[in-house]
């Protein structure tokens, strides 16, 4: 299946240290080597890149390795296809707009007969059944806010909406709007949380080594997500399945009232 990375921080960050190992598993590391993308949120714009060759041999990989973009908010997702062919149209993150701000997501799973009725302005496509339920997913969340939800209220709905996916497979989820990070395991997702005091990290697919405390102020709080912890000497936290988490400001949020 494919592998997920998203980040979410407090402050303006990079992606480049946790990319640079995730990347490798696009092919190297890994056979996740069907495709690939990223987005970065920056204020209520975005910039987003897919390639269908290889993340790890990828032109566009490299530059993202290379250029220290910085957001609050990043999805990736490397993809080993399971459903639809190896296209651009089918590399994930996919984006729509709801409610004036972009929505970014990508999935981890393989889901069965899941076609439900679109009727609404978000259709896929590609064919891909993360790209249809993705639609469904932002059908739905405007059907049930008559406007713009507050973070908890999204984060209900999300989670009825969620289960009701998961009945047909595996759906671990990356989605965000810019202003948090929701993530969704069925099956595997680990995330971490850094912030003061830093330390060093290390890469497990690569021979890459940071120290967080020469590139960071004891104010930066980052939350990292993925699929499989991307360092080897730190403690990443596992996801329980069928489990949601909103990120927000570099760690999980609190449950609201």
């Amino acid at each position: 299946m494919c592998q997920l990375l998203g980040m979410n921080c407090n402050t303006p960050t990079d992606v480049t240290f946790s990319f640079t190992g995730f990347a490798q598993r696009g092919g190297k590391t890994a056979d996740h080597a069907d495709g690939w993308g990223i987005a970065f949120f920056e204020d209520r714009g975005l910039r987003h890149f897919v390639d269908h060759l290889p993340a790890a041999d990828s032109p566009v990989a490299e530059l993202i390795r290379r250029y220290p973009i910085k957001s609050h908010n990043v999805i990736a997702h490397i993809r080993k296809a399971t459903q639809g062919v190896v296209s651009l149209q089918n590399c994930h993150p996919f984006v729509r707009e709801l409610w004036g701000r972009y929505w970014v997501f990508a999935h981890n799973g393989d889901l069965k007969d899941f076609r439900p009725r679109l009727h609404a302005h978000f259709h896929p496509v590609g064919d891909t059944d993360s790209e249809h339920a993705f639609c469904w997913l932002m059908q739905e969340l405007a059907k049930s806010h008559a406007g713009v939800p507050s973070i908890d209220e999204l984060t209900i709905t999300l989670r009825e909406l969620a289960a009701q996916i998961a009945r047909h497979g595996t759906f671990n989820f990356l989605l965000s709007n810019g202003e948090a990070l929701w993530a969704h395991a069925s099956t595997h997702l680990h995330f971490i949380e850094r912030q003061h005091p830093f330390s060093e990290a290390q890469l497990s697919d690569e021979d890459v080594r940071i120290d967080f405390a020469a590139q960071t102020t004891p104010n930066d709080r980052v939350a990292v997500v993925a699929t499989e912890p991307l360092t080897n000497n730190e403690a990443w936290t596992a996801f329980n399945p069928g489990e949601l988490k909103v990120f927000e400001g570099g760690r999980v949020r609190a449950p609201g009232p």
